[in-house]
């Protein structure tokens, strides 16, 4: 009988001074009510666009995806690598069709963002030449396939959803929390002033006014990986992708106003751990929002333990695997450098892969 779950899940503590991360509609730090308190929030999305930039550090070109309506211009941009003398764009056009993906006229492009991976752009180029060239009966599953084969790392970690194709969705095998701070915030206002270089010597006035909003806060932050759902996808890179994918989230920060305030922090504390029940979100640990006069950082780790703890007892039993990173991660894991953990922690995946196939 072969493993039936494997969960990798991430948790992160980390301060990040005052700076505005992830702004809302109207420019205000992002926030969220949670046990009663306002509290500092990043979104999800914001952090996986965070980490997707990171991936194009890690991974080869071909390995990340591109999410955008222009999914013309990709495969054409194929089509004229294969055959300079065909009509790109209309080929390109009709490769989508054939797949039942809508395509806009005037801006050739989808209604929607378009996931697509350069390996699936390049087989839909080469089926529709080759039908074309062939004059081949018109098989949609034959293009259905080609987007469907073949998904980018991020892709396979975050999924795929297409509402007029549903058959070309991918389940996303990561999840990524909002990450919101263990304790209240209070929004804070920058009011700043601007010199104009050129401005006359009589004209000692501010060329420009404004204000920033801003908070501080120590986060929580969690993510969990469905290892098995990932190697549906990705087979062999299944154990390097989630390395990558743990190494990405704690080291990447989203760029929000970061000229501005250069909060490029690293984590305080980081608590991986290798499950085979469920995934945990540890977030309760804070749902009683930490009150310190002296730093956030060291009482929300005492708490998260504490809580970890409780929750090992009383619900889910203890992870099979537990490393972590800095002196908070003490009492539950196995601490380490981060380098060092991302390379036991790929060690772990690829071994229970190999006995799931085995059993």
């Amino acid at each position: 009988m072969k493993t039936k779950k494997i969960y990798v899940d991430v948790h992160v503590l980390q301060t990040v001074p005052p700076s505005c991360v992830n702004r809302d509609d109207t420019g205000s730090p992002k926030t969220a009510v949670y046990g009663g308190v306002t509290r500092a929030r990043v979104s999800s999305q914001s952090w996986k666009h965070a980490v997707r930039k990171t991936f194009k550090e890690m991974f080869s070109e071909g390995d990340i995806g591109k999410r955008t309506k222009k999914i013309v211009s990709l495969v054409a941009d194929e089509i004229k690598a294969l055959d300079s003398s065909l009509d790109s764009d209309s080929l390109a056009q009709e490769a989508f069709a054939r797949a039942d993906l809508k395509i806009k006229g005037k801006e050739k492009g989808t209604d929607a963002l378009f996931f697509i991976s350069l390996a699936q752009a390049k087989a839909l180029a080469e089926l529709i030449v080759d039908d074309k060239k062939y004059d081949k009966k018109y098989d949609k599953k034959r293009y259905e396939d080609a987007l469907k084969s073949a998904p980018s790392f991020d892709m396979a970690l975050f999924g795929r959803m297409v509402a007029s194709n549903p058959s070309l969705n991918y389940d996303a095998a990561a999840q990524v929390a909002h990450s919101i701070s263990t304790h209240g915030v209070r929004n804070e206002y920058d009011y700043f002033t601007a010199l104009d270089d050129c401005s006359s010597d009589d004209n000692v006035g501010a060329g420009h006014l404004g204000t920033v909003e801003f908070n501080s806060s120590t986060l929580y932050r969690y993510a969990t990986v469905n290892v098995l759902e990932l190697a549906k996808s990705l087979g062999k890179d299944t154990s390097e992708v989630v390395g990558g994918f743990v190494e990405a989230f704690v080291r990447s920060m989203p760029e929000g106003k970061i000229n501005t305030f250069a909060n490029d922090t690293l984590p305080d504390m980081v608590y991986v751990t290798i499950r085979r029940d469920q995934p945990v979100n540890l977030c309760g640990a804070f749902e009683k929002p930490v009150i310190s006069q002296g730093g956030y950082v060291e009482k929300s780790a005492e708490r998260f333990e504490k809580y970890a703890k409780e929750v090992y007892d009383n619900y889910a039993t203890e992870p099979e695997v537990a490393l972590g990173v800095g002196k908070f991660a003490e009492p539950l894991a196995e601490v380490m450098s981060l380098d060092k953990l991302l390379e036991e922690l790929r060690e772990y995946v690829q071994v229970y892969l190999d006995e799931g196939e085995k059993k």
